[in-house]
């Protein structure tokens, strides 16, 4: 164990089980094509299974921030993997739009763990100047996830010959990563055994705000923090911002078949590019908060900074995105969109640890989720309606909602710090 390190091997971890949430989730639409012609399943269905699996997700944003805050995220985390994990694997033995739809459902619900549950992990083990490249660090997991799902999907379908035992391969991975979670995490930096004074020291003492010397000890209950309006601008940053993502993971492999004619191997050969900007993305706004905090920036204006810039670059690529004349310009245009939306979603997802303590944290982190879910539930519907002839009425969309997205944080987040309670 790395001496004064054991925070970032937790992290690691988390991202680790994030790339394996993104293999898991991305296969139905790598492997679409192969279902589609196996068992005659349309466009619409898929939208309808993508749906399904949003909708759960939501529910599950909410359900898993709240079981975060009750059973730790050591138990948390395992009741949210194994149960996606063998979801997973329950994939390999669908049969048509109902069973798909119902796997999808225990997918959605459990793998929703995994974001709420990776918040309320870097506010408690990160001091306040390292938790966007915490959160940059666990999000990278999601890009890297993506980069790696095709070629790894690809190649388990040639490799076994069928959609069914790819499903059931990329399951087990899941139950795998349970045995370095369980050695590695065993409780909090207050009572973990392996953890150095220092670094115990260094993490407790890190998470007061060196501008007001406080820590964010004020834990409301819901309603709350359904009351102020800083929970709102991060729901409702959340709920803008979220299907930038999601009109990538599960609209891109539809893309380049219907605008380019590929099939799964070609796919797989062009689907990692654009999570190859997120993965730098996620790493370049971790650190560029982290080296405003050090250069003296305040919290408010460190976060609102960077997240304004990944704004800008999400706003100029989309609206590049609809002139691209071939499918490497495009996925490279895709990969400068992805970049914008990590260098940004680190720094808002840090957002319920700046304001409320930790047992607040896992409880907005799941309200914000949830409503991006939503969100994304109302952009699949849109897809399918609004690229009939192209996918650029979709990208200027993602245009619109990466401006909302900024204005949201300037607007209902007036000054990020921590909140005190409104009867002091």
């Amino acid at each position: 164990m790395m001496k004064g390190k054991l925070r970032y091997w937790i992290v690691m971890l988390v991202a680790l089980a994030t790339i394996i949430n993104y293999i898991d989730r991305g296969a139905l639409g790598f492997l679409w094509p192969e279902i589609s012609e196996d068992l005659g399943m349309t466009k619409e269905e898929y939208a309808i299974i993508l749906n399904v699996f949003t909708f759960a997700y939501a529910f599950g944003q909410t359900l898993f921030g709240k079981i975060f805050d009750w059973i730790g995220v050591r138990l948390g985390f395992v009741l949210s993997i194994v149960v996606w994990s063998a979801a997973t694997i329950l994939h390999a033995f669908a049969q048509g739009l109902l069973s798909f739809a119902a796997f999808r459902a225990i997918l959605g619900v459990s793998e929703a763990g995994n974001w709420p549950g990776a918040t309320k992990a870097n506010a408690e083990w990160f001091p306040i100047n390292e938790r966007a490249l915490a959160q940059g660090i666990f999000n990278s997991g999601a890009a890297i996830g993506g980069i790696v799902s095709a070629p790894i999907i690809g190649l388990l379908f040639v490799f076994l010959g069928s959609w069914q035992a790819t499903f059931v391969a990329i399951g087990a991975l899941g139950f795998l990563w349970l045995i370095p979670w369980l050695i590695v995490y065993k409780s909090g930096p207050e009572a973990h055994p392996w953890i150095s004074a220092e670094e115990r020291e260094f993490i407790l003492t890190g998470q007061r705000n060196t501008e007001t010397n406080e820590t964010a000890e004020y834990a409301p209950g819901s309603g709350e923090i359904l009351s102020r309006k800083e929970s709102w601008g991060v729901i409702m940053a959340s709920f803008f911002l979220d299907p930038i993502w999601w009109l990538f993971v599960g609209w891109l492999p539809l893309y380049l078949n219907e605008t380019y004619g590929f099939g799964v191997e070609e796919i797989a050969l062009y689907g990692w590019i654009p999570y190859v900007g997120a993965m730098f993305g996620a790493w370049f706004g971790g650190l560029l908060a982290q080296n405003r905090l050090k250069a003296g920036w305040t919290v408010n204006k460190a976060r609102k900074s960077v997240i304004t810039l990944g704004g800008l670059i999400m706003l100029v690529s989309l609206l590049a995105t609809t002139q691209a004349s071939t499918p490497l310009f495009a996925v490279l245009l895709m990969a400068a969109i992805l970049f914008g939306f990590q260098t940004a979603v680190g720094n808002i997802q840090t957002l319920p640890s700046d304001f409320y303590s930790g047992k607040s944290v896992g409880t907005l982190a799941g309200y914000a989720g949830t409503a991006a879910k939503l969100a994304v539930v109302a952009l699949n519907f849109l897809i399918p309606v609004i690229t009939v002839n192209s996918y650029a009425p979709a990208f200027v969309v993602g245009a619109a909602l990466a401006i909302l997205t900024v204005l949201s944080v300037w607007v209902l987040c007036p000054d990020i710090k921590p909140l005190k309670s409104k009867t002091i």
